[in-house]
């Protein structure tokens, strides 16, 4: 990082950098800390986004608002009640895309830290943990926060601190719960780059800290100078505390100018939130009208900056000029671009990418006479106007007089009293905090060694491996009942395997790391310990690999659809871990490197994909094929008919189906699972599925053994019945209500009479769709439903599909 030659900014970045240590990096105004910010984003490998508490802010920040990445409503966030910060309630169901950036995220910035409340950075905190790590503050996430407390408090509301009260001790940041929970380490900036004047810094130093007295304010009262009035050619402007007195004066003293007004109209394009207009959308100005830069020169003469003031000249072409007091030429300002930012995933690059999603172009120019304290905070002006007396907040106559460069520059238009300076006690007693627990180069080398030896345990750690089979093995065993022995079995028999070859083999290779570890040198640097990590990886990659390879082959098959799920979820929890875990000894086959390490893992945890075989499906079977299609049509059924699918067909009914193959309705009463009420509601359809299977793949059907019994005579035909309702003028749905069966074996039964002609396939479905379906028909050359049903991709019904079947066959006949 080139531009850092400060110690305290450089030991900001080191740690930043080179550990894992949270930082809140603080100062006063005018330190540098938006410039190391800026510096950051340039040359940090690590994965990080920005976010600050305003638009303008963010916008300032490069980044986006906290309350829209995290999407938090602007409600107070109440932590649950035994302390813990997860709130389910709370959160908000984020897109794919936003998870695998939390997942991928190594650093979270967070710019103006002052103005966020202790209950967002535990809303973010809630965030993260969900996404990222349930186990760690902020998900195991290293912040970078960044502010001064001596600057604009949060904004909060008297009925939403009646209710924060119960949960903080303070608004502040600080007081957030999970904050408490991270070794946060602090560091101020010391040197002042805004101001050089020795008596101004000292006066806003004892201001800052709280040492006001007689004579602070006797020395700064110097600069009261009554009924002061200001020539434009001055370039002073004022700073006040509110919004609507700094309108006025704008508005008035634009009146005041003769000339005649130019408006110039913003473009924006796409998203960009109106609360973050860097300047007006229809920007009024006239030649001589006072204004200030919103934005530092983009170009490389770099002729302003942001809070430059000067005045306009003129208008020529499509430049607006302007003279500022300090320089001897006018400045010729074209149109600015703001951007509006939106993180997203790069799946090639596996980084964190920066999307434009909008744009403001303006001139980069604001009407300014006056401006309030709360917008200027950030800015730097050579001559201002302060009318701070009416301070209603704190940090604000902190803020108004850090903006000024110089002693000289500065005229208050009321005088400065004790009662207007408002500083916060709290606020002191966390700076002194902050100044006597400083980190040093002794503590930044301990952290640098410190964080390579957890990350070399964690490449060595398998509990969540463990974790996540013993918790799969768990609920196998509470569902025995239904789920194959087998697959209760293969769980019991590998579990011995994991604990010997694995779990054990770690515990040992840890008490080796330790011994290793009493050097005070970094484990990088060891050799020895470089050695030993590589051997160790060859062998738990290989012992890794099988347990990958035993998750795959994996196949419960299950009717009960919530055991199901659950036990998916259990299986593809344990792939994951174990997927994660090979992708980070691998990174370590040559070694171990820290940027590596933590690459490959959270690069892992966003390419996991899960590879888990069908829990409905039989295997290393004969007719699979004839299974999937009896599953396909069980499920499509079970939908039709609201339920679940083993209601309409239990598994090891179609165990049966597919090994005996019935074709007729005295062979299917012979399969068990299959009564008198699924035989009349289903049986022309299994049976006409297996026909066609066996027609199709030419099947040698094996023998069925009939049962000792009589099949039931209907004594009325169904197929009749069912003609004779419809032709009644009934609905298949109301004749499907009226016979109790489903809406399918009613299609079925009025198929056959457009098979024999006395009913046409038109009167069910329109011309223009059977055409569709039998030129599948016809290009597939097949008469498998199913087969049809897949390649028009389940635009059409079973029915749909069976009644033009029949038209066909009928074609075909005649």
């Amino acid at each position: 990082m080139s531009e850092i030659y400060n110690p305290q900014l450089k030991l900001a970045y080191e740690f930043v950098e080179n550990t894992n240590k949270s930082v809140f990096l603080t100062g006063k105004a005018g330190t540098g800390k938006t410039t190391f910010l800026h510096e950051l984003k340039k040359c940090s490998p690590k994965r990080m986004i920005v976010v600050a508490p305003t638009g303008v802010a963010a916008i300032n920040a490069g980044g986006v608002t906290i309350h829209s990445f995290f999407q938090l409503p602007f409600s107070p966030f109440i932590p649950n009640v035994d302390g813990t910060v997860i709130n389910k309630s709370f959160q908000r169901k984020f897109n794919r895309d936003k998870i695998r950036i939390i997942k991928s995220l190594e650093l979270l910035v967070i710019d103006e830290i002052s103005m966020v409340r202790a209950d967002m950075l535990d809303a973010i905190d809630n965030v993260l943990r969900t996404y990222k790590d349930y186990s760690k503050p902020f998900g195991g996430i290293q912040l970078l926060l960044i502010g001064d407390l001596h600057q604009l408090s949060p904004v909060i509301k008297e009925d939403e601190w009646s209710i924060l009260r119960n949960y903080y001790e303070t608004v502040y940041f600080f007081s957030s719960k999970a904050l408490k929970q991270v070794n946060c380490l602090n560091i101020e900036l010391q040197h002042i780059y805004r101001q050089s004047d020795k008596e101004f810094i000292e006066i806003l130093n004892k201001i800052r800290d709280n040492k006001i007295d007689s004579d602070l304010l006797k020395a700064l009262n110097k600069r009261y100078i009554p009924n002061f009035i200001s020539n434009d050619e001055d370039g002073y402007i004022i700073l006040t505390t509110h919004n609507a007195t700094a309108h006025n004066v704008n508005n008035n003293k634009l009146k005041e100018i003769k000339e005649k007004s130019k408006i110039f109209k913003a473009e924006i394009k796409n998203d960009f939130p109106e609360y973050a207009y860097p300047t007006d959308v229809e920007l009024e100005l006239k030649v001589n009208s006072q204004v200030m830069f919103v934005k530092n020169d983009s170009s490389h003469n770099k002729l302003y900056y942001n809070g430059k003031i000067g005045k306009i000249t003129r208008f020529l072409d499509d430049y607006i000029y302007v003279k500022c007091p300090t320089d001897e030429t006018e400045i010729p300002v074209g149109i600015e671009e703001w951007e509006n930012v939106k993180y997203t995933y790069n799946d090639k690059t596996k980084e964190i990418k920066e999307d434009v999603v909008g744009s403001f172009t303006q001139y980069p120019l604001k009407l300014a006479w006056a401006i309030t304290i709360h917008k200027s905070q950030g800015l730097t002006f050579e001559k201002a106007i302060i009318d701070a007396n009416a301070s209603f907040a704190h940090g604000q106559v902190y803020v108004a007089l850090s903006r000024c460069k110089n002693f000289e520059g500065l005229v208050l238009s009321t005088p400065i009293t004790f009662s207007s300076v408002k500083m916060d006690n709290t606020i002191m007693s966390f700076t002194e905090d902050v100044r006597n627990n400083e980190p040093d180069e002794d503590k930044l080398v301990k952290s640098k060694i410190q964080y390579q030896q957890e990350l070399m345990f964690d490449l060595i750690d398998f509990i969540k491996i463990k974790i996540s089979f013993l918790y799969l093995r768990k609920i196998l065993l509470q569902n025995s009942n239904i789920v194959d022995k087998r697959n209760v079995a293969d769980f019991e028999n590998y579990e011995p395997i994991l604990q010997n070859e694995i779990h054990s083999i770690s515990d040992k290779f840890k008490i080796q790391l330790s011994q290793m570890f009493v050097n005070s040198n970094l484990p990088e640097l060891n050799l020895s310990v470089q050695e030993r990590i590589k051997k160790a990886v060859i062998y738990f990659i290989e012992k890794l690999n099988n347990l990958y390879e035993f998750t795959q082959n994996q196949s419960i098959e299950l009717d009960n659809r919530e055991v199901r799920k659950n036990i998916n979820e259990a299986l593809e929890r344990l792939q994951k871990e174990t997927f994660i875990k090979i992708a980070c000894l691998k990174a370590c086959l040559n070694g171990f490197n820290t940027l590596l390490y933590i690459k490959s893992k959270n690069d892992a945890e966003v390419e996991f994909k899960p590879t888990l075989k069908s829990n409905n499906k039989i295997q290393n079977v004969s007719n699979s094929s004839l299974y999937d299609e009896l599953k396909n049509w069980r499920s499509l059924i079970a939908e039709e008919n609201n339920t679940d699918e083993y209601m309409i067909l239990p598994r090891k009914a179609m165990a049966e189906l597919i090994k005996y193959l019935p074709t007729s309705i005295v062979e299917l009463q012979s399969i068990k699972g299959i009564g008198s009420k699924k035989m009349q509601q289903f049986g022309t359809d299994i049976i006409e599925i297996i026909s066609s299977y066996c027609e199709r793949n030419n099947v040698d059907k094996p023998k069925i053994e009939i049962k000792n019994k009589k099949p039931k005579v209907e004594k009325i035909n169904s197929k009749k019945m069912s003609f004779d309702l419809y032709k009644s003028g009934k609905t298949i749905d109301e004749i499907a209500i009226e016979r109790k069966m489903v809406k399918s074996t009613i299609e079925g039964h009025l198929a056959y009479f457009i098979g024999i002609g006395e009913l046409s396939v038109f009167e069910f479905i329109t011309k223009d769709k059977v055409d569709i379906i039998a030129e599948c028909f016809n290009k597939l050359q097949t008469k498998s439903l199913t087969e049809v049903f897949k390649s028009l991709k389940e635009k059409f019904s079973y029915g749909d599909l069976r009644l033009v079947l029949k038209h066909l066959e009928r074609n075909i006949d005649n």
